[in-house]
């Protein structure tokens, strides 16, 4: 058996003690059980040695380069090509997409802001996050599919707020699709960029980087968003990512 343990979600801001405890748990025993742990992020592989000493298979997620070629999404929401921040995650505290609204809020632009996302137990935060009057900011909820592919490719940049979890699927999407991206600077997130991005630490330092990427030329734009594909091309690509499944899963098949 392989077990791909994710991030460390005992972290997340929504677990009391005794749900905290259970993962903390869970997490001793994946060092414990199976044959192989496989860990997506470098970050979460050092985690697991240096805290339980077991060593795991780093295997990292996998994203398209891609870009959509409808943007019926943006007509329905009001938005323009290129003329949007987007956001995208679970709307819960610890991926702080209160702190992305507050942020912007405070930027001087006519440039708009797409808050995408839902969460089933999260009604309060989300009503927090909701209550706004500024008119730039467009709340629909969770959007899939080619809705989504279609936010992505047309931002103007992509915001990453998240603080918990290993590589998050919808920064190296937002990636691959040559976004300009802003990404919470925590290990995990530094690590998926590998400086095709701009970190920000804080609410007020997001406010001065999305002020930034306003005033920089579309030259300056252009080579951040040539870096992150080529690192989605170099590190995230879906071929490479199998291949290293299908060698663990043949080791596993020969061992037993």
């Amino acid at each position: 058996m392989a077990l791909n343990v994710d991030g460390i979600e005992r972290k997340r801001k929504k677990w009391n003690v005794l749900a905290k405890s259970w993962y903390r748990m869970s997490e001793f025993l994946a060092t414990l059980l199976p044959n192989q742990i496989v860990t997506d992020a470098e970050t979460i592989h050092d985690y697991y040695r240096d805290t339980y000493g077991r060593e795991s298979r780093f295997i990292a997620y996998g994203a398209a380069v891609e870009h959509a070629e409808t943007c019926e999404a943006l007509q329905a929401l009001g938005l323009e090509q290129y003329r949007y921040f987007f956001y995208v995650s679970r709307l819960e505290p610890e991926n702080n997409a209160l702190m992305v609204r507050h942020a912007f809020e405070k930027t001087r632009t006519d440039l708009r802001l797409a808050l995408v996302g839902d969460a089933p137990h999260a009604a309060e935060y989300i009503r927090q996050v909701r209550d706004t009057d500024d008119p730039r900011i467009v709340i629909p909820g969770a959007i899939y599919g080619q809705g989504y592919r279609e936010l992505g490719t047309f931002c103007f940049a992509y915001i990453h707020a998240t603080e918990v979890g290993g590589t998050h699927p919808a920064l190296i999407e937002a990636m691959g699709r040559g976004a300009l991206v802003l990404y919470r600077n925590t290990a995990e997130n530094a690590e998926v960029c590998g400086g095709c991005g701009i970190p920000f630490e804080s609410e007020s330092d997001l406010t001065a980087k999305l002020q930034m990427t306003l005033e920089m030329t579309d030259a300056e734009r252009g080579e951040y968003q040539q870096r992150a594909v080529a690192r989605v091309r170099e590190r995230y690509d879906w071929e490479a990512v199998t291949d290293k499944y299908e060698g663990l899963l043949r080791e596993l098949a020969v061992g037993s």
